[in-house]
């Protein structure tokens, strides 16, 4: 939670009400004005993820974001390990946050970072660069090879993606295309 998720309220009624919630353990305070409700498990107190964290953030302070490091090669399939101090290039002001013992840290990105079409080519990029070019495996050029396209149609008026795993690749048929802005029509272009 916001301070400003609750636009039809006073921002010093929020910020002492969300203070009062946080005081009796209803929720957690991880930055200033950032809320979150964990769940507690028997196991310990489960946080969101650090993705789902930054994204929201991302989203109200209208930024983009690229998760770097092992953050990246780790959601890529590049690597196994879980880092415990997730890292994420924002075009936002840069900050750490707290999410029990682990780590999130945005760091404002030149703006080259931000310069490839597409999400996934963004954070490709930023995943490879933390396995370095003489650290590339056979088992990472596999990873690549075995995930490229195998046809790509471009319209402009009729943008839609489907899965050719599980698509029948009919025209038309697919999904809305979630990477593009729909238009004031709900054209997707």
């Amino acid at each position: 939670y916001f301070v400003s998720s609750f636009p039809q309220y006073d921002v010093e009624y929020v910020t002492k009400l969300l203070a009062i919630f946080e005081h009796e353990g209803l929720i957690s305070r991880i930055a200033k004005g950032v809320y979150v409700k964990a769940r507690k498990t028997r196991f310990g107190v489960l946080y969101p993820s650090a993705f789902e964290l930054v994204s929201e953030i991302a989203k109200r302070d209208k930024a983009v974001i690229i998760p770097t490091g092992a953050t990246a090669a780790n959601r890529l399939g590049f690597s196994t390990q879980v880092p415990m101090n997730t890292s994420f290039l924002t075009t936002g002001s840069g900050r750490k946050l707290s999410l029990g013992n682990r780590t999130v840290t945005l760091k404002h990105g030149a703006p080259r970072n931000f310069a490839f079409r597409g999400k996934l080519m963004q954070e490709l990029v930023q995943a490879l660069r933390s396995i370095g070019e003489n650290n590339i495996t056979k088992e990472d050029e596999e990873l690549l090879k075995d995930n490229t396209m195998d046809y790509l149609a471009i319209s402009y008026y009729a943008t839609k993606i489907v899965d050719s795993t599980k698509d029948d690749m009919t025209p038309f048929a697919g999904q809305q295309n979630p990477y593009l802005e729909p238009t004031p029509w709900e054209w997707r272009a």
